[in-house]
């Protein structure tokens, strides 16, 4: 007996689903908070890309079997002169990059924040003073 699956089952099982409350309704977000939205949409990219980097930082460590330095990364002041760690010139070069463009993401990245914060107080403070009080948000995605 295999899934049978047509439209008059499909509507049965949403009506179902409807019927019980399991089924959410649909958000439709206010017009005046949608850029925002579209802001912190593309957040996320950046915030990936950065983290991309730094694992790559991270990887090329192994790659080279060199012993690791011990030092987080993520934090501005201690990736400095982490390109030094790296005899190769080369690969130095690659680390140097990869640095200045974490440090360019970090710049961005704060300045974006910073301006979803001023905007999202501004359409709702309650809402946003209560997203800033959920353990694991706070002050980085509220």
């Amino acid at each position: 007996m295999g899934l049978a699956s047509n439209n008059k089952i499909d509507a049965h099982k949403i009506a179902v689903l409807l019927r019980g409350g399991m089924f959410p309704q649909a958000y439709v977000y206010p017009a005046e908070m949608r850029a925002t939205r579209d802001l912190l949409r593309r957040r996320c990219p950046l915030g990936r890309k950065r983290a991309e980097l730094l694992a790559h930082i991270h990887n090329t460590n192994s790659q080279y079997n060199l012993p690791e330095s011990g030092k987080r990364l993520a934090t501005t002041a201690k990736r400095d002169d982490v390109a030094d760690h790296f005899p190769d010139p080369s690969v130095r070069k690659t680390i140097e990059v990869e640095v200045s463009l974490i440090n360019h993401y970090d710049e961005l990245l704060g300045e974006v924040e910073l301006y979803i914060t001023r905007t999202a107080k501004a359409h709702d403070v309650q809402t946003f003073a209560r997203l800033q009080s959920v353990p694991g948000l706070g002050q980085s995605l509220a």
